[in-house]
C-alpha cells in the first residue's frame, strides 16, 4: 500500500518516539486495537492546527468518529496533561534546567473600550 501524502501537522518519527511511550494502553478484555495511535494524533493535529470540524478530517487518516474518541478520552481520563507535563519536563531538562519550574508568572492587561455605551456605538447617530 502507498504511503500517504504528509501533512505539516503530522508527527515526525523523533516526535513519535517522544510520545509513543505516553499512549494509554488499550483497554483489557475487548478485542486487540487494531487503529494505528500515530495516524490517531496526526489527525488530531491536524484538525487543531488547521481549525477544521472533526467532520471535515480528510479521507486518508482515521474514521472522524474514532480520532475524536481518543482525543475526548484522553482529555477526561487526563492522557493530555499527562502527555504536556512528561514533554515539558524533557525539554526543560534538554535546555539545562530543573525538570519542574520553581516560579511563575502571570501578566495581564486591561483594554478600554470606547466611551460611549456599548448600544450607543452601535447605533447610527441621527441627524
Amino acid at each position: 500500500m502507498k504511503p500517504r501524502q504528509r501533512y505539516p501537522s503530522d508527527l515526525t518519527d523523533k516526535q513519535w518516539v517522544l510520545i509513543a511511550p505516553l499512549i494509554p494502553p488499550a483497554k483489557g478484555g475487548g478485542r486487540e486495537r487494531t487503529t494505528d495511535m500515530r495516524e490517531v494524533l496526526n489527525g488530531i493535529f491536524y484538525i487543531l492546527a488547521g481549525g477544521n470540524s472533526w467532520r471535515m478530517m480528510p479521507h486518508d487518516l482515521p474514521n472522524w468518529k474514532t480520532v475524536y474518541h481518543y482525543f475526548r478520552a484522553w482529555q477526561r481520563d487526563g492522557t493530555w496533561t499527562r502527555m504536556n507535563d512528561a514533554l515539558r519536563e524533557k525539554v526543560r531538562l534538554a535546555a539545562g534546567r530543573q525538570a519542574t519550574p520553581s516560579a511563575g508568572s502571570i501578566d495581564s492587561q486591561s483594554v478600554k473600550t470606547s466611551k460611549k455605551g456599548a448600544s450607543e456605538a452601535g447605533t447610527v447617530a441621527k441627524r
